[in-house]
Formats: structure tokens, sequence, C-alpha cells
């Protein structure tokens, strides 16, 4: 299940986000922090996003599976008066254990639904160049915009490059 989080009454998902996202960082994901980081730091982070989700700033995704997290993603709508029809897709992150059984997918159907919702109808992500992320979201029809080599450190510290998405709704 999919559903968006109400940052009033969801403060018990902290906890298990901040874990998901400690593991997924072990695993080596690239979404902007490095190896070591720890669960208080990984909660303490979730807390500052709450805090975004609670002024309506972002809104964000979480899917269950079991009663456990299994993934998120977060809308981030642009915020300047020119930009009302575009928004960022970011921090998309899947459980190691509910990875390659279509989480990913339904997560990235479901921010793409909410951004509709909200008229939302020009997208941007990014993420490491020839990723599982990167074929996720050529898989489901972004369009690649361009390439940045060593834009972003992977959580050893190496530098990779990162592909930009775009996807018109």
């Amino acid at each position: 299940m999919i559903r968006l989080i109400d940052p009033a009454a969801d403060a018990h998902l902290i906890p298990p986000l901040a874990a998901m996202m400690v593991a997924c960082v072990a695993g080596g994901a690239s979404i902007g922090f490095m190896a070591g980081y720890s669960q208080p730091e990984a909660e303490a982070w979730w807390q500052g996003r709450f805090a975004a989700a609670w002024a309506g700033e972002i809104m964000i995704l979480v899917a269950e599976q079991g009663g456990d997290v299994a993934g998120t993603v977060t809308l981030v709508p642009a915020a300047m008066p020119n930009q009302p029809h575009r928004a960022d897709v970011a921090k998309m992150m899947v459980a190691p254990r509910a990875q390659r059984q279509g989480v990913g997918a339904a997560l990235l159907a479901a921010v793409e639904a909410l951004a509709r919702r909200h008229g939302r109808t020009t997208l941007v992500l990014d993420t490491i160049s020839g990723s599982a992320a990167a074929r996720l979201y050529e898989r489901g029809g972004w369009d690649r915009v361009g390439e940045i080599p060593a834009y972003a450190l992977m959580p050893d510290g190496m530098m990779a490059p990162t592909m930009f998405y775009t996807k018109r709704l």
C-alpha cells in the first residue's frame, strides 16, 4: 500500500524510515549521505522532512508491506511564481528487502499521480548514471536530459556521474 504521509499522525514512521535510509546508504545507494550514516542522524533528517511536509513545502509518500516501511519518495513542488506546473521527485528509496518486487515502479506511478492531482505537469529528478534507479525511470517513460560527470559522491566517497530526467504528465 502506498499512501501520503500525514506529518501530524505518522511520526511513528520516523524510526523505520530512518532505518530504511541507513540500510540503503549502507548498501551503496547515493541518496545524499555518506557511509557510516547513523540511525540518529537519519531520524533527525526525517524530522526535518516531516516539518517541511507539515509546512506544505513537500509531500512524502510511503510504501508499506505487512506493516513495515518498504519505500518512500518525495514530491517537491517548485516554489517560484513562474513554476506552478513544476515539481522535483526526490529521495526515492526502496528498502533492500523489498527491492525487485515492483515497489519502486509503484512509488514512481504514485508520485506521478500525486503530481497530477496538484497540477504539477513537468517533473524533474536525478540519479546516478547507469544505476538500477536510472533503468527504472527509463522503463517508466522518463526522458534523459543530460549527464553531469563527477556530480555526486557515492557513500564510499567515489565520484559518480549523475543523469537528469524529466517527464511531462
